[in-house]
């Protein structure tokens, strides 16, 4: 049986849609609802009525406006029974399920939507030194809830090497980034707390946030730079629990965080009483040899300090950490035993010995430096009139379309087997549809390649005086 949403509901939702024309302005808010998941699959729309009288408009705006969502493949008319939501391709492409990587054997994508590189030269080799260390480990019962001591080790060594004095004991090794700032947010957060949060963000990170019941406060991270002014007036005003930032290389925007912003940032924490929960995860792709601001804890005493191997090796290791001051491990330790009871030894002895190394391979550098100059070069060539600005590390490009029709874009560049991730999938609260993110995580000429179909699906969204809408998509991986 179908579930249905009222109209009421319905016109909570749409809000201030743009009315020039009315019926176009309320299919793209539509659109929008059904592909973020706002509005699910298969649930019954209210009648052409029914939603007339709630918004306040002419029959004809929304029987056009439910003709527009049929054309466009975001809902079918059902004989006798009313409007049923849907999206283009079936539920395998919703939007909140966006961006899972595309299988090996679909050799002709190019894909857009993973913020994350091919593991570098010299990763197979740590494995076999880990797997020869191995046996060491399997006569003990192989739990570590706060990480393999050597690895803990070798995690405290790398924030002494960058001026932030660490003992092993304030590590905590996890599965992953995303799995630190979960067991972060629910040590320090609850429902009801607030919780500042960049925007453009990370979406995976700020649901981290939300899922806690915590109340989220978008601080406005400026296309061009970071604005330090407007994440301490939204401290200022929220008073929050937490503050979630990412200071090096912010995804999506690319921006890094000067040692003058981070004091002054840290400054407005302390009078609020904020702890920060600061994602470092691509603070090791420094891509031009630039010398690195200081970690923000080093201005910040009571900050937690999150880091990845995903991004500085390869995301198939799946281990991140989390670096706190003493005061918080035991609630931060609580918090992770009651999501897991530890990461694998096999990855965990992996990545010490890549750390033995560098903070990220020299190879894996270079790599990501051409592939990032190959992608400027291409958007350059190929889309003159978009806007980016070239950002020093990271793993994407964030750039500013001449007219708002990255979802538009997004949709059409799917069908070319170039899926993409658009402005409002990094929004906390709707909007950014001027934006795509691109990362350059792909060889040279995959990414020329996709460029250029980019190229194409772009001279075709142009052309439509209405976007077909929202892309459909897939859950944001990295």
């Amino acid at each position: 049986m179908s579930a249905s949403i009222s109209a009421a509901r319905v016109a909570t939702l749409v809000g201030e849609f743009d009315r020039s024309p009315a019926y176009a302005g309320l299919a793209d808010a539509l659109v929008l609802l059904v592909g973020d998941g706002r509005i699910g699959l298969d649930v019954r729309l209210p009648s052409e009525r029914e939603l007339t009288d709630a918004l306040g408009v002419s029959r004809t705006t929304v029987t056009r406006a439910y003709a527009v969502l049929r054309d466009s493949g975001y809902a079918e008319a059902r004989q006798g029974a009313g409007t049923f939501t849907r999206v283009p391709g079936g539920r395998q492409r919703v939007h909140d399920k966006a961006l899972m990587p595309w299988p090996d054997t679909d050799r002709d994508t190019v894909d857009l939507t993973c913020a994350s590189a091919t593991a570098p030269p010299g990763l197979a080799a740590a494995y076999v030194d880990a797997v020869a260390a191995l046996p060491a480990h399997l006569g003990g019962h192989g739990y570590f809830p706060t990480g393999l001591p050597e690895l803990q080790a070798a995690i405290a060594r790398r924030y002494d090497e960058r001026g932030l004095p660490t003992d092993p004991g304030q590590v905590i090794v996890t599965a992953g980034a995303l799995a630190a700032t979960a067991i972060a947010v629910r040590a320090l957060a609850g429902p009801g707390d607030r919780a500042v949060v960049d925007t453009p963000v990370y979406p995976n990170a700020s649901e981290s946030v939300r899922l806690t019941g915590a109340r989220l406060v978008g601080a406005e991270v400026d296309p061009d730079r970071w604005d330090v002014s407007a994440l301490t007036a939204a401290v200022r005003q929220a008073a929050p629990t937490v503050a979630y930032l990412i200071p090096d290389f912010q995804n999506p925007t690319g921006h890094l965080m000067s040692d003058e912003q981070r004091e002054e940032c840290a400054a407005a924490l302390r009078r609020a009483r904020t702890v920060a929960i600061v994602d470092e995860s691509l603070q090791a792709l420094a891509l031009d040899g630039q010398q690195m601001p200081r970690p923000f804890a080093s201005y910040s005493t009571d900050a937690v300090t999150i880091g990845s191997a995903s991004k500085a090796f390869w995301g198939g290791l799946r281990l991140g950490w989390i670096r706190a001051p003493h005061a918080l491990m035991d609630r931060l330790t609580r918090a992770r035993l009651a999501l897991d009871l530890g990461a694998p030894v096999l990855e965990q002895l992996v990545l010490a010995r890549l750390l033995e190394q560098a903070p990220a391979l020299p190879e894996h550098i270079v790599r990501l430096r051409e592939q990032r100059d190959a992608l400027m070069a291409a958007v350059s060539d190929e889309l003159p009139d978009w806007r980016f600005r070239r950002p020093g590390g990271g793993l994407s490009l964030w750039c500013e379309l001449p007219t708002p029709r990255a979802t538009a874009l997004a949709v059409e560049a799917e069908t070319r087997g170039v899926p993409l991730a658009p402005g409002p999938v990094f929004s906390l609260d709707g909007g950014l549809d001027r934006y795509v993110r691109i990362p350059w995580g792909r060889p040279p000429a995959e990414l020329q390649d996709a460029v250029r179909r980019l190229a194409a699906a772009w001279a075709v969204v142009q052309e439509r005086p209405h976007p077909p809408g929202r892309t459909a998509g897939r859950v944001l991986v990295a």
